[in-house]
């Protein structure tokens, strides 16, 4: 990714020193489907920070300034098509950064990559993530009912989940 700035953050790729401020997100992941990248302790987030560091569909938000990852962006491209989302440290929210960053990373996909189509998948109990789509734009396309489980009971059976589906063209971007 390019590097992007807005007006309190910066958006670049990962580095090796973001694993403290990941780990401080990822030892608990807020949304059940982030729980597979759970992270058990500090050299699990530098293993984490480093593959990342290695790719352009993750991106650190960090505040201008300061260069402290508070939360990431993700678009994984399929075509002229992405699948995007964000995952944040619960200590920065309610501040309007995921929306910030995610309105520079949608700009960039839309502008520089030229894609045609952006795409959420959103858990029904997420109602934060639902309200950044909406705020952003998107349309609710579709609800997937028990469509992935990322937990499973005391007996160990799947806990599936109901997902919806958020999407926006670029046109409608444009509009």
């Amino acid at each position: 990714m390019i590097e992007t700035e807005t007006d309190r953050l910066f958006l670049r790729n990962f580095r090796k020193a973001d694993a403290a401020d990941l780990f401080a997100y990822l030892r608990e992941p807020g949304a059940s489907c982030f729980l597979s990248l759970k992270l058990d302790d500090m050299r699990a987030a530098e293993a984490e920070a480093e593959r990342r560091s290695n790719s352009d569909e993750y991106i650190a938000v960090c505040l201008k300034g300061a260069d402290k990852l508070i939360g990431d962006l993700f678009a994984m491209p399929e075509e002229d098509t992405y699948s995007v989302g964000w995952n944040f440290n619960a200590d920065f929210g309610g501040a309007g950064f995921a929306s910030e960053a995610a309105r520079a990373l949608f700009e960039h996909l839309f502008a520089i990559k030229q894609a045609r189509r952006l795409y959420a998948y959103v858990e029904d109990h997420n109602i934060a993530s639902q309200r950044l789509c909406e705020r952003l734009g998107m349309r609710r396309e579709g609800l997937f009912k028990e469509f992935v489980s990322f937990r499973t009971d005391d007996a160990g059976a799947p806990v599936f989940e109901n997902t919806m589906q958020y999407a926006i063209l670029r046109k409608e971007w444009r509009a």
